[in-house]
């Protein structure tokens, strides 16, 4: 429940896109890339998603109400709220082992300093846009006290990991149209099975390629004798311009020109500007030191989607295992010193997990593209999505289409 009333036509709304975009229960509406014959290596999961890895939950709250042109403060909005529960109720109070990586640092990850400095992340991964990240922020701690969370943890704070991508291309930024119950609403409907892609939660927004961009996921499963784990990953993709775009090897951006977009940001020369988050999770026992190499590959899945990390990017990559929980102690441990025993895959045994996440990451960039629905710009453009039937076209001349 909120902790306290918000007006009626803000919960319908709040309550129509946590219906509509909820984390499981049905399989997304939109095809998969894969399902449009798009190649890509290795052997994903079940549901191809984060939530592969048992005990990550997904959640959304999606907000999209009216329509161009821009009234400060009234719309259109076009944003909303991603929270990944690492443990569920227990990501607080039983912290996962983590490591994060910064490719290009326009943007913003709060809490990384304290995961440098412990190896730990405590609590839910949150993703926003740009200028929601303090009320989201503000709003897991009052959750995390509300829920009885923050009693159970280890110290009496939190430093909660939220990030973030700019969406204000589509949605009244300035309008600070996130509040504190879409945090929680996100947070109350994170669930294991099928992730909703495209137009959802803090990727609803979102321009990727210059074609309408947004949340993705994937996961990989690696092969038994290298200890049969899984890597998830899930992206809020808002990065590169038309032209850098390949899609399994093939430059599907070049052969569909689009009209460069914010144009007067840019100097000449200049790429696209835009960002990208990537949570990468696994059930694979590593320390923190091998879970930072981990979120460095991710920036090798999203480099074969063609983006070169332009100078406006925050490129923001965080990496967590589900692996050795208990690690930490909590408020009901009554051990005057206590010691905890972990696990870990010697780094020879670790390229397995390497290519697992570079190839997820791929995938699921590729996947939040190919979800995506066309939006109408603040400035009456319309955004398309890439267009499947020319997707298909172009890999299918390349010799790159599945059957």
């Amino acid at each position: 429940m909120f902790r306290k009333p918000a007006p009626l036509g803000l919960l319908v709304l709040c309550l129509a896109a946590v219906l509509a975009a909820s984390a499981a229960g049905a399989a997304p509406a939109r095809p998969r890339a894969r399902d449009l014959g798009v190649p890509f290596d290795g052997t994903p999961g079940p549901n191809n998603a984060i939530t592969d890895v048992a005990g990550v939950l997904v959640g959304y709250t999606t907000l999209i109400s009216g329509e161009p042109p821009l009234k400060e403060g009234k719309g259109p909005v076009r944003t909303g709220v991603t929270a990944i529960l690492p443990r569920g109720l227990r990501s607080y109070a039983d912290p996962a082992l983590a490591g994060w990586f910064r490719l290009n640092g326009n943007g913003e990850m709060t809490g990384t300093a304290w995961i440098d400095e412990s190896g730990l992340l405590a609590g839910p991964v949150m993703v926003t846009n740009t200028h929601s990240v303090g009320v989201v922020r503000d709003a897991v701690i009052e959750w995390l006290r509300d829920t009885g969370q923050l009693a159970k943890g280890n110290y009496p704070w939190a430093l909660p990991v939220v990030a973030e991508t700019w969406d204000g291309g589509l949605n009244d930024l300035n309008g600070f149209h996130v509040r504190p119950e879409h945090v929680r609403a996100a947070l109350a409907s994170a669930a294991s099975g099928p992730v909703a892609e495209g137009n959802v939660g803090g990727g609803t927004g979102m321009v990727c390629y210059q074609f309408k961009g947004g949340t993705g996921t994937a996961s990989r499963r690696v092969d038994v004798k290298f200890g049969g784990y899984t890597v998830g990953v899930l992206v809020q993709c808002n990065c590169g311009g038309y032209d850098e775009l390949l899609v399994a090897g093939v430059p599907v951006g070049r052969q569909i020109p689009r009209e460069r977009l914010w144009a007067g940001l840019q100097g000449e020369g200049q790429t696209a500007m835009g960002s990208i988050i990537i949570v990468v999770a696994t059930d694979a026992p590593l320390l923190p030191t091998q879970l930072k190499r981990l979120a460095r590959r991710a920036a090798l899945g999203l480099a074969r989607t063609g983006t070169t990390a332009s100078d406006g990017d925050g490129d923001l990559f965080i990496a967590f295992s589900t692996a050795n929980a208990g690690v930490q102690a909590d408020a009901d441990d009554t051990t005057p010193f206590s010691v905890r025993s972990v696990k870990m895959i010697t780094n020879n045994y670790i390229d397995p997990i390497f290519e697992a996440t570079v190839q997820a990451t791929e995938e699921a960039v590729i996947n939040a593209m190919v979800a995506a629905e066309p939006m109408t710009m603040l400035d009456g453009k319309k955004l398309i999505a890439l267009p499947h039937d020319q997707l298909r076209t172009i890999l299918r001349k390349y010799n790159r289409l599945q059957p």
